[in-house]
């Protein structure tokens, strides 16, 4: 609520900072400039406001308008009606800090919980919570490896498989720091699931070797050859996942993984535009101390009931900023209940259940796709969760403006990152697509090679 200043609170404010009136403090601007005549219209009355409010929202594509093919990191999926139901709830909503362990066990133990199903789903010891979204956490962990080797190791192994807007993010996040050497995603390395160039630039030097695991292209790789070889070299490991593909997946903790990091986002959390999403961030018992953002504990009470607390905070707003492991300000903690509630709500099966009607779905649509004359799977010989790569003979711009006109987002355009895959775009296929819409898409295709 806005409590406006009375005019003796003013009055006292200006005195105590030796001015006469408020207008004096903008004497620092020219008086030209100071209150200019706004060519503004008419002010609108609530209800005319929500109406053209409607109306400018209405010009917007969304998925309750169109089938969506488009994937790329960011995935339709069908969220039950209670989790905005239970996440809506004034003691949720409202809740922010857990500092206070005596008057917040509701958000401590949601967070708790949150953290125990990341680890579970991700097979690692330990989870924090958590980071802004996927990109961040992957930022997170390049910045973890380099201060665990104490900037003795400076160099990065990206794969040019993972999602290029995460690769940037890191860039960017590391720009500041001269010392790492970010490298392996360039077009000479490739983006062959054999991995073989990746694993030849695995030095003393590096500090750290990334994948994405299903990659950005939707492949299911064995990185077992390429975790040993990093391990052996004495470097890290980090796997970007999908939460949903670990519902049937081997999880990454099982075959020899370092760090897991990954977008929250399928977790029960809405499209919106982009965001707010939710970053997730797990590790080894080893790497314990150096995770960045909140770690909850379970223990017990003075009274000997079960009670929970912070218990590693490594951020600059709680230990000396030299020492913090990251400044990230914020747990994300609304998303971090979202995505709670929703693993709660379809537990163990539920959520394999999701996945696998994904990844059956995802088939049955490469299947029928690469049926249509003008159109071929590159990557067909490599197994894929529930996104694949299309190439078609198309021009895509306007193969996918033709689908859009036709009420499908067909997919994502790879030429836009990937020169070597100019003519391909990505298709992603959720739980949400059913039979009808994949025939409706074909259907489509057809016209289009026979226009």
């Amino acid at each position: 609520m806005f409590t406006p200043h009375t005019k003796a609170d003013v009055e006292a404010m200006l005195k105590t900072i030796g001015v006469e009136k408020v207008e004096d403090l903008f004497k620092v601007v020219p008086e030209k400039n100071r209150f200019p005549d706004l060519d503004l219209p008419q002010p609108l009355s609530e209800m005319q406001a929500a109406a053209e409010l409607d109306s400018i929202a209405s010009a917007n594509a969304t998925t309750r308008d169109f089938i969506s093919f488009l994937g790329a990191g960011a995935y339709q999926h069908y969220i039950p009606a209670a989790v905005d139901n239970l996440l809506q709830r004034g003691e949720f909503y409202t809740a922010y800090t857990p500092y206070q362990p005596e008057i917040s066990q509701g958000t401590l133990q949601a967070i708790f919980e949150f953290q125990s199903l990341i680890s579970l789903l991700t097979g690692m010891d330990v989870s924090n919570a958590s980071h802004y979204d996927g990109a961040t956490a992957a930022a997170e962990a390049v910045i973890l490896a380099y201060n665990n080797f104490r900037g003795k190791r400076s160099k990065v192994l990206l794969s040019r498989a993972i999602n290029p807007q995460y690769r940037e993010v890191i860039r960017g996040y590391m720009q500041a720091n001269d010392a790492i050497r970010i490298v392996g995603d360039d077009p000479e390395t490739g983006i062959e699931p054999d991995l073989q160039k990746l694993i030849d630039q695995i030095d003393l030097e590096t500090c750290l070797v990334m994948v994405q695991y299903p990659d950005f292209f939707g492949r299911i790789i064995d990185y077992k050859p390429l975790i040993e070889a990093a391990h052996a070299q004495g470097a890290l490991v980090a796997v970007v996942a999908n939460p949903t593909a670990l519902a049937l997946l081997t999880p990454p903790g099982e075959i020899g993984t370092d760090i897991v990091v990954g977008e929250g986002q399928p977790l029960g959390i809405p499209l919106s535009y982009g965001g707010p999403y939710l970053g997730f961030f797990a590790v080894k018992n080893a790497l314990l101390r150096k995770i960045s953002g909140r770690l909850v504990g379970e223990t017990v009470d003075t009274q000997g009931e079960l009670a929970y607390v912070l218990t590693l905070t490594a951020r600059e707003q709680h230990i000396r900023r030299e020492k913090a492991s990251s400044n990230i300000c914020s747990n994300q903690g609304l998303m971090t209940l979202a995505a709670t509630i929703y693993m709660t709500l379809l537990g163990k099966t539920g959520f394999q259940q999701v996945a696998n009607l994904c990844y059956q779905n995802a088939h049955y649509t490469a299947n029928t796709v690469q049926e249509v004359p003008g159109f071929s799977l590159p990557f067909k010989s490599t197994p894929f969760f529930h996104e694949f790569v299309v190439q078609a003979d198309e021009n895509v711009p306007e193969l996918l403006a033709h689908l859009q006109d036709h009420g499908i987002l067909g997919g994502y355009d790879l030429g836009k990152d990937y020169p070597e895959l100019e003519g391909c775009l990505l298709m992603a296929v959720t739980e949400m697509i059913s039979r009808e819409d994949i025939d409706y898409l074909t259907d489509v295709l057809n016209e289009v090679e026979h226009a």
